[in-house]
């Protein structure tokens, strides 16, 4: 019965009564401060609980706590990935996108979808990339000097096919910025 009464006031998750302000609940019709405090504190509880056994699950994997670092990483998906034998920081790395979302490949006409270790998440392939790159920086295989320089390169790269574009719409007999810059210092 409280069930369906926090259900129909827009509550989805346990989460959202664990941490939603106290006020909200005791705002509910048939529901005192006494009652909403109840209600969050075992809700606070189930998550506790939760949280401890799948820690315990983890560890039992043997799941390093390193890959704890890693932004929008969660127990439940460390558990997962011990179950799928990837239990490092360098496991972790070694993974692509792919390995974590999924992907969809064409089979004698047909599309056919594969699971990533994380497919039962709520993970985009963008955050799986940048969980991937995390763990790639912590082992060392790249550096943050590597990242921005990564990221110039597609700037510049960006640039000289808005320049090549530019070129070709104004004709072959266009000459390009850079040419007729140095023309005019000769």
């Amino acid at each position: 019965m409280v069930g369906q009464v926090l259900a129909s006031e827009g509550f989805a998750a346990i989460e959202e009564l664990a941490y939603v302000e106290l006020e909200e609940i005791a705002s509910i019709e048939g529901f005192d401060e006494e009652t909403a405090e109840e209600i969050q504190m075992r809700a606070k509880e189930f998550l506790e609980r939760q949280e401890a056994e799948l820690d315990e699950k983890r560890r039992e994997l043997g799941v390093s706590d390193d890959l704890r670092q890693i932004d929008g990483m969660t127990l439940a998906m460390m558990v997962k990935l011990g179950q799928d034998d990837i239990k490092t920081m360098e496991d972790f790395a070694g993974c692509a996108a792919d390995d974590l979302v999924g992907w969809t490949e064409r089979q004698n006409g047909q599309t056919k979808r594969f699971e990533g270790s994380l497919s039962g998440f709520d993970l985009s392939r963008v955050e799986a990339e940048n969980m991937v790159v995390q763990a790639r920086l912590a082992v060392g295989w790249i550096k943050e000097e590597d990242l921005i320089v990564a990221e110039d390169v597609n700037e510049d790269e960006e640039g000289v096919l808005e320049d090549g574009v530019a070129e070709e719409e104004a004709g072959e007999d266009a000459v390009p910025a850079s040419e007729d810059d140095t023309d005019k210092s000769a």
